[in-house]
């Protein structure tokens, strides 16, 4: 039904914005079904998710496939994270058009000063609050939404510093009119982004096939971690991943630098195998059962 990214400068209010928006929307006639996605959905943490760029980059990329996996046109998704650059907007746009919904941004405008004064705050009360220096590279790397550019629009303001956020906020309300407004030929102002045949294909058998190797295999090394773990150093004699699943035998320890190294060049093979082969796998069972036949070959107990 559509997806709204809402975007902003560290500690500037965006999950309150987020949690008036989806409550807003939850009193509509219409009662649309709701689901905010954020770090805490994913029991990341803040520090440690923009501590460096490969950690960032990850971060988006957990978030960007979760949207594509959740969106419909029976449901509004709320991305709530910093969505501070233009390029990743764009990204998530585009996750818009292929699913044919409403799309909008809504941007919490607070100058730094209150955003380093809020997090400061945060730190006092023990809440999870950002590291200065993590801070001041945010802020400085931000790149404030545009109404001109089609993935900033409809742009949506809100000034958390001057007037709060609340349910009866112009921005949220002029949301979630935009949002629950019935649509027909005559309709005007509300826009609902139509798929290309480009963008449904891809879609279908790319997102979802890549989602599912990421899926999977993460599963698998983590299954691996935890069954050396228990073992506490000692043999395996194999992992098992459940009914219908081949098991992973190990004969030395793996630490997680490797796994992580296996799991990486396992996926970047299997989308380039797919470009002159078959399609990758678009089921977890099928991806783990492909993961573990590499591991095992790689590690000589294939």
């Amino acid at each position: 039904m559509a997806l709204v990214v809402i975007c902003g400068q560290p500690c500037s209010g965006k999950s309150t914005a987020a949690a008036c928006l989806a409550e807003a929307l939850q009193e509509v006639e219409s009662k649309p079904t709701v689901r905010i996605v954020n770090e805490s959905s994913f029991h990341l943490n803040r520090n440690e998710s923009y501590a460096n760029m490969p950690a960032e980059k990850n971060l988006r990329g957990v978030l960007r496939s979760e949207v594509d996996r959740s969106l419909s046109r029976d449901n509004i998704i709320i991305v709530d994270s910093l969505n501070s650059i233009k390029g990743y907007r764009y990204e998530l746009w585009c996750l818009a058009r292929a699913a044919g919904t409403r799309y909008c941004v809504v941007h919490c405008d607070v100058e730094e000063s209150y955003c380093r004064q809020w997090n400061e705050e945060r730190r006092n009360r023990s809440e999870p609050a950002y590291d200065d220096k993590i801070f001041d590279d945010l802020v400085r790397r931000f790149e404030r939404p545009d109404s001109r550019n089609r993935w900033d629009s409809p742009l949506f303001e809100l000034l958390p510093s001057r007037d709060g956020i609340v349910k009866s906020s112009a921005a949220i309300v002029d949301a979630v009119t935009y949002l629950t407004k019935k649509v027909d030929s005559k309709t005007r102002d509300v826009k609902v982004l139509q798929p290309t045949i480009a963008t449904q294909s891809a879609r279908v058998t790319q997102a979802n096939s890549l989602y599912e190797i990421d899926r999977a295999t993460l599963e698998v090394m983590n299954m691996i971690i935890e069954a050396q773990s228990l073992a506490m150093g000692g043999p395996l004699n194999g992992v098992s991943l459940g009914p219908g699943l081949p098991s992973i035998d190990i004969s030395r320890p793996i630490g997680l630098p490797e796994l992580r190294k296996l799991r990486r060049t396992f996926i970047k093979l299997t989308g380039q195998s797919s470009l002159s082969g078959p399609p990758p796998p678009s089921d977890a069972d099928s991806a783990k059962r492909m993961f573990v036949d590499y591991l095992n070959r790689e590690l000589g107990n294939g």
